[in-house]
């Protein structure tokens, strides 16, 4: 699973599903990631994000983009920062984010079902090696399916951006 890289974007921006632009050391962040990669990918899947796409596509140019590997949905609070979003409507989502939409937007339990069905039906499929260019919020789920961690407390999972992290799957 690969992070994408360092995209553009101001302090405190709410971005799950805003596009953004990658930042200008691409090439260089590229280079990172490709230093931690053993070897091609069977298969490489990516978020529909630009920015998780052209990361893809510099590592794989038949990558395929699937919906399930997208980052939360803010809804309204897409391209926002925190300050500005309706503090008490926040302070709820931030008490109960596993069960509480944003408005118009999705829970953690609604992103973990989409991103559990996707990591289902990849292990259905019986790939030897899979590459997988999302977000942290997908990395972090992906994880917690794995190493059965309570959704909770999956923020205390850090990844930075061009992260690779490797799960080996037995059986």
């Amino acid at each position: 699973m690969i992070r994408h890289t360092t995209p553009i974007l101001e302090p405190g921006l709410i971005y799950g599903r805003k596009e953004l632009l990658l930042h200008a050391d691409f090439p260089s962040e590229l280079e990172a990631v490709r230093s931690q990669l053993n070897g091609e990918f069977e298969v490489t899947y990516s978020s529909p994000a630009l920015r998780c796409t052209e990361l893809a596509k510099a590592l794989s140019p038949t990558f395929l983009t699937d919906y399930r590997l997208q980052e939360l949905d803010f809804g309204e609070w897409e391209g926002k920062t925190w300050d500005t979003v309706d503090q008490h409507a926040l302070q709820a989502w931030m008490d109960d984010y596993v069960n509480v939409c944003t408005p118009g937007g999705e829970s953690m339990m609604q992103m973990y079902a989409r991103v559990r069905e996707f990591w289902t039906e990849l292990g259905q499929l019986r790939y030897r090696k899979v590459g997988i260019v999302t977000h942290a919020g997908v990395i972090r789920l992906i994880l917690s399916i794995v190493n059965q961690i309570e959704l909770t407390s999956i923020f205390d999972i850090k990844i930075a951006y061009g992260e690779v992290m490797t799960v080996r799957i037995n059986g």
